[in-house]
């Protein structure tokens, strides 16, 4: 059984309802829709789940799309897996009017297996729970996912701006911002 099978296996618990297929479980965001069809196409959260993919075209061999209360449950699986966390970012699906947090997590020694963990928050109301209590350096990635996105990781121990001045009320990264 190959690592990524063992993961697989891991997050069963988590993921007990979900078919394993290896098709994209997110298109990529047009950047003008040409008709009101293929707008209605972007529109809809990915489904939850665990997706073989391709990692020569990917960059990753498994893509876990999972419920924000589920982020600090798969890290753990993670972990106990012999993972490590590479980065946190985030995307702006502003036609979705939602936020997507991405962690990147890879293993060293042995088999390769490169792992891309996502979950979707509204824009309005971004917050998901922080993981650094499971990987300690996702306090710098979190915070700069927040300084630039203004994501708010729940729990985290010292959420402060990072790279922008303390008193700056944007976060430049988002579609809608205009400087």
């Amino acid at each position: 059984m190959t690592i990524c099978e063992k993961l697989q296996q891991a997050l069963q618990p988590l993921f007990p309802l979900c078919d394993v297929s290896s098709e994209p479980l997110v298109k990529d965001e047009p950047q003008v829709a040409d008709s009101e069809k293929e707008e209605s196409q972007t529109a809809d959260t990915p489904t939850v789940g665990v997706l073989w993919t391709d990692a020569g075209r990917y960059g990753h061999h498994l893509d876990i799309v999972c419920l924000p209360d589920q982020v600090v449950p798969v890290a753990g699986i993670m972990d106990r897996e012999g993972f490590f966390l590479e980065a946190i970012t985030g995307v702006d699906w502003l036609k979705r009017q939602q936020l997507e947090v991405v962690y990147d997590y890879n293993r060293l020694g042995g088999e390769h297996c490169r792992v891309m963990v996502r979950t979707f928050l509204p824009r309005n109301n971004p917050v998901v729970p922080t993981v650094s209590s499971v990987f300690p350096a996702a306090d710098w990635h979190e915070r700069e996912t927040y300084d630039f996105y203004g994501i708010q990781f729940q729990g985290h121990p010292n959420l402060i701006r990072i790279l922008l001045p303390e008193d700056a009320d944007f976060h430049p990264l988002l579609k809608d911002y205009t400087p």
